[in-house]
């Protein structure tokens, strides 16, 4: 990391801090330019930490965050801020008193809850954190099955979970205040994949059975549900489904489907969301032509051929733009459940849903979405209204230092597509990935992502 000083005096930047008044709408880019004066520069090593998995601190540096080596209690610690300070000239020199070695001279545990029951484990890698009421979002679940049968609706090739439980925690003194309960699905937990929270509102990925659950975290506490966006889209699809099926299908017809082992016609559509996303692919190419002859051929070309390729698409991926637009990663089976899914072929699509229409649709290494990201990437890093922390996290699009450093990137790149499609790939974000951390600040310090992107 490479520091660049206004003033080395920190007594200086306080002065002018008296004298002067910030621009308007530039308080605490100001405030945040003292962290050039207070630079971590020392690393203490051997300190007594207890024998816990240590998470994250919250984004308001209030709480720290680990679980127990067995993976069944949450440990939760409030730190205690500057413990040690010295103002001879060469306090380089001096060592650290004893009490400084150790893990409580920093840290007060506030309290100690079990989350997991006996066949459950903590999933370590997830935890979602919300300011404004100071909850805290984990997770629990039991051993995956891995060669699960696709049974009612279930995606073949995707794993299955038998208890997948979310518990709402308050922060402040570790009170369970609700809980919800997933069984037989699979939703990605690792790095918060498969759960994206912005507000008060919720999205849960289930990839076994290709929906998406909004929930809205209530004050008080409670998970409520508000809508499931897959099989069907509207509140009442489902109702309108069952009432025309009844009175349209003949009973022998039925018998026949059932009897021969396939599905019934109520089983045999495409999802609501399926559906959605074929209408507008469909759409766009028919709106490129106006002669009909030359648009059948291009609906065979650019449709018709890859029809099936479309149907195959699964939901891999999620994150809220706003409260009402969700961006969703399209692709295949493999691609969905794989470790590394960079290597196979995806799409995102913008889908609104107020009106449950796609809004937009690219493949992940489309040059127009690229341009998209890099001009408005803010709009991607989407952040809760009510954290105030997170407004100010360095990207391409509000800081000139990390825009020259993505276009260098760009301009040693050896192949365009290839570096394009590298960029997209990150594409919809995971939730609460970035820190707010003025030392992440490129208005303020230089450093080289690689390093930081194990911290």
């Amino acid at each position: 990391m490479y520091y660049r000083s206004r003033s080395s005096n920190i007594a200086a930047r306080i002065f002018d801090r008296q004298i002067c008044t910030p621009a308007p709408g530039t308080s605490v880019h100001h405030a945040r330019r003292f962290y050039e004066n207070l630079v971590p520069s020392y690393t203490i090593y051997e300190v007594e930490c207890p024998d816990h998995s240590f998470r994250k601190f919250t984004e308001d540096g209030q709480y720290l965050i680990s679980f127990s080596r067995n993976h069944q209690e949450l440990i939760v610690y409030r730190p205690r801020w500057l413990s040690f300070s010295c103002n001879d000239e060469d306090c380089d020199q001096h060592d650290l008193p004893s009490k400084a070695r150790r893990f409580d001279s920093f840290f007060t545990q506030l309290y100690c809850v079990p989350l997991a029951s006996c066949n459950e484990l903590i999933c370590k890698d997830f935890f979602l954190y919300m300011e404004s009421n100071q909850f805290g979002l984990f997770a629990t679940s039991t051993a995956q099955i891995h060669d699960a049968p696709a049974v009612g609706g279930a995606v073949q090739g995707v794993p299955s979970i038998e208890k997948i439980t979310f518990h709402l925690l308050r922060m402040e003194d570790g009170e369970i205040l609700d809980k919800k309960v997933f069984s037989n699905d699979f939703v990605n937990l690792t790095h918060n994949m498969g759960v994206f929270l912005y507000d008060d509102l919720l999205a849960i990925v289930s990839l076994r059975y290709q929906t998406i659950h909004i929930l809205q975290i209530r004050d008080s506490g409670n998970l409520v549900d508000v809508r499931a966006i897959g099989e069907f889209c509207r509140e009442d699809d489902e109702l309108f489904l069952n009432s025309n099926a009844q009175h349209q299908v003949p009973e022998n017809n039925v018998e026949n489907h059932m009897h021969q082992g396939q599905p019934n016609m109520g089983n045999s559509f495409l999802s609501g969301i399926k559906q959605r996303l074929l209408s507008f692919i469909f759409q766009g190419i028919w709106n490129e032509e106006t002669d009909d002859t030359l648009r059948i051929q291009r609906l065979r070309n650019k449709f018709y051929f890859h029809f099936q390729d479309y149907v195959d698409l699964i939901i891999w991926k999620v994150q809220f733009l706003d409260r009402h637009h969700l961006l969703i990663k399209f692709g295949s089976v493999d691609g969905g459940v794989s470790r590394n899914a960079d290597h196979h072929p995806a799409f995102v699509a913008v889908y609104n849903m107020a009106t449950t229409e796609i809004v937009s649709f690219y493949q992940n290494s489309a040059d127009e979405l690229y341009m998209l990201f890099e001009q408005f990437g803010d709009h991607f890093h989407v952040t809760s209204r009510n954290s105030m922390y997170m407004n100010f996290v360095s990207s391409h699009s509000n800081n000139i230092h990390a825009l020259e450093q993505l276009r260098s990137i760009k301009d040693k790149a050896s192949n365009s597509s290839q570096f394009v499609k590298k960029m997209l790939a990150s594409l919809p974000f995971s939730c609460q990935s970035q820190s707010p951390s003025p030392y992440f600040d490129q208005s303020l310090f230089r450093f080289d992502d690689k390093v930081c992107s194990t911290c």
